[in-house]
């Protein structure tokens, strides 16, 4: 029996590095960010949100030709204009990449205008920065998505990234970690959703308190 290949992040890494050249606003979101803040799951999705311009548009267009690329400037105009996500794709590989354009969701506007700077560290290529949300809001996108399946990998990752916060593995991010900030979004989410992040909070600072004895 083969071995299933394991994704391949090349295609990411290359649109963050283009992105970054082109001058064009984005934010990491979802389970990639949570892995800058303490999460072990291992995940090969990279979501990310875009604020493109026309000039944006173009250069992308332009980094990515065909035949080897599909990255259509109508598609793009369209999902900025609709609210919704649309991808390049590198045909030579089989790797595709969704791009969330800033128009999907008002929630994403808060969370772009607090992005931060961080550092990427991945086998075999070298440390890089990139904009990413901050993690109090990568902890609200999770309860949210918690809220609408109800899945547990939203309760391990908010957990894992809750003991690295309360461990302070990170000092400079646990200094300026906003927990009220969470409380009060959690709250907003519902009875619920705040029962979740307060029962999450707990079993963090206790595992973290075990680990320091």
């Amino acid at each position: 029996m083969l071995e299933e290949r394991p994704p391949d992040l090349s295609l990411f890494l290359d649109i963050l590095q283009t992105l970054e050249a082109i001058g064009a606003p984005y934010m990491i979101i979802g389970a990639f960010a949570a892995t800058i803040y303490g999460i072990t799951r291992v995940t090969y999705d990279i979501d990310i949100v875009v604020e493109l311009s026309e000039e944006h548009i173009e250069a992308l267009v332009a980094a990515y030709p065909p035949p080897r690329y599909y990255a259509d400037p109508v598609q793009m105009r369209d999902s900025i204009r609709m609210g919704i996500m649309f991808n390049i794709i590198d045909a030579s590989r089989g790797e595709k990449a969704d791009l969330v354009p800033l128009t999907m969701a008002s929630r994403y506007r808060q969370a772009f205008r607090r992005r931060v700077r961080q550092t990427v560290e991945l086998p075999g290529s070298e440390p890089f920065q990139v904009w990413c949300a901050r993690p109090e809001d990568v902890i609200v996108g999770k309860l949210m998505a918690w809220a609408a399946g109800r899945s547990r990998k939203h309760e391990t990752d908010i957990y894992e990234m809750m003991v690295f916060h309360y461990l302070g593995a990170d000092p400079a991010q646990s200094a300026t970690f906003d927990e009220a900030y969470v409380d009060a979004q959690a709250r907003a989410l519902g009875a619920d959703v705040a029962a979740l992040w307060e029962a999450i909070k707990d079993a963090a600072r206790r595992e973290a308190g075990r680990a320091e004895q």
